[in-house]
């Protein structure tokens, strides 16, 4: 047996150790595959979750602390931060698929509830988190890219091109927390299949066909890229765009 083949790879600490991560929206999608990449890197995971039953499931699968809620639900989400143990590293914020329609068939209700899932709430967080994430920790937001076409709609457009302002400003008022935006394509989630339908196969098809990757961006994708910028403490006030090229081959 020759030296080369008795020695083990380098075994490098995970990431994550003795750090804890907060999820909101983490029972599903991005968020429930973005706390188990995190608990694979060491981390202690809380999630919080609309659905009571389905975060209990998650919950026993990750061990992970748990609060059912929604969390456009402002006060109670106020009552969630005041009641977590302090302090915590790391909060990424997901939400609900973005609300496209033109002006002529907008409905100001779901506008609303757009604002407040896609605005309102990671300013809610960000006021929370001081006093709560340890210094050099991080506050990652969900955006998305469809938003930039003008073609997609008033209100998404508008809500597209305030995130990554609202990054910059944030980064420089909590430093030195580290505030960054992921700005997402297409992703293959349930939430994609529940708006999709029928069609959801048709657009897997026209991706893998089109998209410079030649495949779908799946949750995996997007939780590696939230957990490096966790563990990367140099980045801050940035908007990562994660769409595997969509934004170069569609109008």
């Amino acid at each position: 047996m020759t030296a080369e083949s008795t020695i083990s790879p380098a075994r490098h600490a995970p990431a994550l150790l003795g750090q804890t991560v907060v999820i909101i929206g983490g029972s599903a999608g991005i968020g429930l595959e973005t706390a188990r990449r995190a608990r694979e890197e060491g981390a202690a995971v809380i999630l919080t979750a609309r659905d009571p039953e389905r975060l209990h499931h998650v919950g026993l699968e990750l061990g992970a602390r748990i609060a059912a809620f929604d969390a456009t639900d402002f006060e109670r989400l106020g009552r969630f931060f005041d009641e977590l143990p302090a302090p915590i590293d790391h909060v990424l914020v997901t939400g609900p698929g973005p609300y496209y329609a033109p002006l002529a068939e907008l409905d100001f209700d779901k506008a609303r509830r757009d604002v407040d899932a896609h605005l309102f709430l990671p300013l809610q967080v960000a006021r929370k988190a001081t006093g709560k994430v340890r210094p050099g920790g991080t506050l990652l937001f969900m955006g998305g890219t469809g938003g930039r076409r003008p073609a997609a709609g008033a209100l998404i457009t508008a809500l597209t091109a305030a995130l990554p302002a609202l990054t910059r400003n944030l980064a420089l008022e909590l430093a030195p927390i580290r505030v960054n935006l992921l700005a997402a394509g297409f992703v293959d989630t349930p939430l994609s299949a529940t708006l999709l339908g029928e069609q959801l196969d048709a657009r897997r098809e026209q991706l893998r066909t089109t998209l410079p990757i030649r495949r779908v961006v799946g949750p995996a994708d997007i939780a590696a890229l939230a957990v490096h910028l966790m563990t990367n403490t140099a980045v801050t006030g940035a908007t990562f765009d994660i769409d595997g090229g969509q934004q170069l081959v569609e109008g």
